[in-house]
Parts: C-alpha cells; structure tokens; sequence
C-alpha cells in the first residue's frame, strides 16, 4: 500500500508540471487575443461647411430716445393723461402737477425783482425821480451862479486896472467864484458818483438773486404740465392721480422705441475680440426662435466688476419696427468675430495636442492612423482644419469603452 500511494502523489506532481506551462501559454494567447481586439470607437466625419467663432454673453434692452420727467418740487399729482403704453405725439400734454405755491413764490419774486430793478435804475441815474429832479435844478442855478461869478470877476479885474475897483473888491470876487465851482462840483459829484462801489453792488446781487427766484419759481410751473418733447411710447409711469411726489421724484417715461440700444457684458478675456461692426445676434426667451440682427456700434474703453465678472460694455442698435423688444428686458447676445465659409470642420473634441502640435486620428480601414493637421478658426464646438485632412475623411473621437486609443489602434465602429 505505502508502494502504491508514493506512485499515485508522483504522477498527480508531473501532471501539474505539465499543465502550469499549458496554462501560462493560454493566459497569454488569451492577452494578446484580448489586446488586439479591436475598439469600438466614436468617429465623425471631416465636413466642407462654414464655421464660426463667437462671444456668448448677455445683455440688456435701453431706448436710444429716452425722456424722463421729475418732479421740480415737493407737490401732489393733479392729473394723469396717459398710461403705461400709449403712444403719444410730440407736444402732447401728458400729466399735470399742483402749481399753486410755485406760482405765489414766482408772483412774490416777481415783485422784488421790480423792487429790485427800480433800486438799480437809481442807482444808475443817481437817485429816484424826485432827487435827480432837484440835482438837476440846483445844477442849473449852480451854473448860473458859478458863471455871474466868473462875470463880475472879470468886470472888477477891468475895473481895477482902471482904478475903480479895489484890490478887494477883486479878491471877494475872486472868493465868490471858489465858492460857486466847488458847489458845482459837489453837485456834478452828486450826480455821477453819489453811490459808492459796495452799495452798487449791493442793489445789483439784490436784484439778480430776486431775478433768480423768479426764474426758479417759472421752471417749477413749467415742468409742471409734463408734455412730450417727440412722438414716442410712455413704458414707465410710476404715479397717479392725487398722489405726492417729492422733488426729484420720478414722474414717467417715453421712449422712441422703434429702435432700441442693446448694452451687451463681455467677458474679459473677450474684449480684445471685438471689432467696430462685427455682427451681432440678439435672442429674447420671451419669443424663442426669433433673431434681431445688429452691429457692434462701440468698443470697451475699459472694464468694471458687474456681479462676479469682470465686463467691457459694448453696445449696438436694433430695428425694433414692430415694439416687441421692451427697455429693460435681458436678452442674449451673439457676437460673431470671425466667419470663414466652405472650409473643413471636424469636433473639437477630435483635435489633440503632442508638444503643442495638433493631430488626429484618422479611421484607416480597421485602424487608426496619426495626422498631424494646422488649424484655424474654432468654437465650442468646432475647429476649422487648414491642412492634413480632406473632407469626408473619417477620425476617432472616443472609444466607447473608454480604452484609450493611439496610433495603431484596431477599432470597430
């Protein structure tokens, strides 16, 4: 028995010796079959068509022609002749406000500015109509005695040289005529200098300010009957009749609408992309499928944090015939910055990058096949191929089983 058992262990030995080199044998066979079966791989094929590069953002709706009235002073709202979306003409009277106390403040300064006017006209003339009156009646008597003065000084000095006059008699004469033309003088003084600098001054700041407060007072009545300066559509009218408004108070809006400014926020990455007439799609979620064309009409002079972003404000002008595109309503905004037509297009997905060079994988057959390829314009989606393809070509985008795949790859599809 021992005999017998020994010669069954030594056989069961030399079959496992025999066999682990079979095994290893078909775990490779099995490998090399597992490597070389092919890969189920995603392809596109290489298109002639025309591509795009663009900047997506957002944007917001302004009228180009826009008026807005505030209240000139603290009031209430007498009348309101429109509402929100009525089409008004130009000169059209629009709402009213109370002007009872701008009107008493205006009569009032009215009257000091008469007040005021007549204070200057004295001032001017030399006196108020009584006192020059009476300046220019002494006047004339002071000429009249300044020149009798003058005469019978003249008749004494003859006389004296004749010998019938005194020395005297010429010297009390000589004394007269002082008198009369310093009386003169005080009297012309009077007339031409009888207000000094500062009480000039004073008459003059009194009437410009009583002439401001009369200015102010028309303003405030004026502004008060709100009329429209050109034919537009009130979309902004935040009163009512009876209601108070206090001063600076908004009072309503009116705009032209038939076109409209697009205020559009790009990334700043993307303001050096811009260029003076790129064109501009505009999109509303309000009316899907509808598309306002346009134009870049200004470029960013500078960026500003809006929210989270760092933005350059570019703007456009949209038709807005039919008034479907409202002030203040957010939009889409597609900025197209280069178009190149009939050109090869493949997924962006497709292009890959070896030491900053772009290839692909070309589907040859059963097997891929590197390309290297010089591209062009590209987008989120798309990138234009200059050369190293021709169209209808068919590339790898993927395997399906993400196993990766390279130059050689076997694939099925």
């Amino acid at each position: 028995m021992p005999l017998n058992g020994n010669s069954s262990g030594r056989r069961s030995r030399r079959w496992w010796v025999t066999a682990l080199p079979i095994l290893a044998a078909v775990l490779v066979l099995a490998a090399v079959w597992r490597r070389n079966d092919p890969v189920p791989v995603r392809t596109a094929i290489v298109e002639q068509t025309s591509i795009r590069s663009v900047i997506s953002t957002n944007g917001k709706i302004e009228p180009v022609s826009n008026f807005e009235a505030h209240a000139p002073a603290a009031t209430s709202v007498r009348r309101v002749l429109v509402k929100e979306g009525d089409f008004v003409r130009e000169g059209q009277l629009l709402l009213v406000l109370d002007d009872a106390d701008a009107r008493a403040q205006a009569a009032r300064a009215q009257t000091l500015m008469k007040a005021a006017q007549a204070d200057l006209s004295a001032v001017e003339r030399g006196g108020n109509q009584e006192e020059v009156l009476n300046l220019d009646a002494q006047l004339v008597k002071a000429r009249t005695d300044r020149d009798f003065a003058q005469r019978n000084l003249d008749a004494l000095k003859r006389l004296e040289q004749q010998g019938a006059a005194s020395a005297g008699e010429v010297r009390d004469a000589e004394n007269s005529l002082v008198r009369a033309d310093a009386q003169l003088t005080l009297l012309q003084s009077k007339q031409t200098k009888r207000y000094s600098k500062p009480e000039v001054a004073r008459v003059e700041a009194q009437r410009t300010e009583a002439q401001a407060t009369y200015d102010a007072a028309q303003e405030v009545v004026a502004k008060s009957n709100v009329r429209a300066p050109f034919a537009g559509i009130v979309y902004s009218l935040p009163v009512k009749p009876g209601g108070f408004v206090s001063a600076g108070d908004l009072l309503l809006q009116v705009a032209d609408l038939r076109k409209v400014l697009v205020r559009a926020f790009v990334d700043e990455p993307d303001v050096a992309r811009l260029a003076m007439g790129d064109p501009i799609e505009i999109t509303w979620d309000a009316m899907p499928g509808r598309v306002w064309p346009a134009r870049v009409t200004a470029i960013p002079s500078t960026v500003r944090l809006r929210g989270a972003r760092n933005v350059g404000e570019t703007t456009c002008i949209v038709d807005n015939e039919d008034l479907k595109l409202l002030p203040n309503v957010n939009v889409g905004v597609t900025i197209v910055t280069a178009a190149h037509e009939h050109v090869l297009v493949v997924p962006r997905e497709a292009v890959r990058m070896d030491d900053t060079r772009p290839y692909v994988l070309q589907v040859v057959g059963h097997e891929l096949r590197r390309r290297e390829v010089e591209t062009s314009l590209s987008n989120l989606t798309q990138v234009e191929v200059t050369h190293g393809l021709s169209a209808r070509d068919i590339i790898a985008i993927g395997s399906l089983n993400n196993k990766p795949i390279a130059d050689g790859t076997q694939v099925k599809f």
